[in-house]
């Protein structure tokens, strides 16, 4: 008998064929083909980059070596030359701080002083003496008080109520 014909004949109910090495020369359970092989997880050019700029590099900045990211390394070199009149640096560094310091400012809560309530209190007087000495106001379809006599100037009841209030508090 041929060797190609004893290969091809069952061994213990075992067909070797295409697909199907010799059981003596398959992996062992739990064993794998390539016990060096790729690391789990996704890699891409996006996990490489991030993983990069993580990366600890020494700087000597203020005449002593410091460690940090890569990414503060290149940014401190970029705000270096720019510093020193390359005008790529600056335009590099003005693009990236238009691009990443555009966080709303924190908004201030002000308060009036006795002298600008007074001010304001005195106004909201002095448009509530107007609305009334004007004679009877009739409100027309946008919910505006107007005069009689004067369709021209208006002022809503609600622009009069935020007015007072802004005087009472």
């Amino acid at each position: 008998m041929s060797k190609r014909l004893m290969r091809s004949a069952p061994v213990n109910g075992y067909a070797v064929g295409y697909g199907k090495p010799p059981q003596d020369s398959q992996f062992r359970p739990g064993q794998s083909g390539n016990p060096a092989g790729r690391s789990k997880g996704v890699r891409n050019l996006a996990t490489d980059v991030r993983r990069a700029l993580k990366l600890p590099v020494k700087v000597r900045a203020g005449g002593r070596s410091r460690q940090m990211s890569t990414q503060a390394g290149m940014l401190m070199m970029l705000r270096d030359k720019a510093l020193n009149g390359d005008a790529r640096a600056l335009d590099r560094l003005l693009e990236l701080a238009n691009r990443f310091n555009n966080e709303p400012a924190p908004e201030v809560a002000q308060t009036l002083s006795d002298d600008d309530r007074e001010i304001l209190a005195a106004y909201a007087a002095e448009i509530a003496a107007s609305i009334t000495s004007t004679g009877p106001r009739t409100p027309d379809a946008n919910g505006a008080s107007t005069c009689e006599g004067d369709r021209d100037e208006s002022l809503t009841n609600e622009r009069v109520r935020r007015l007072c209030g802004a005087a009472a508090h």
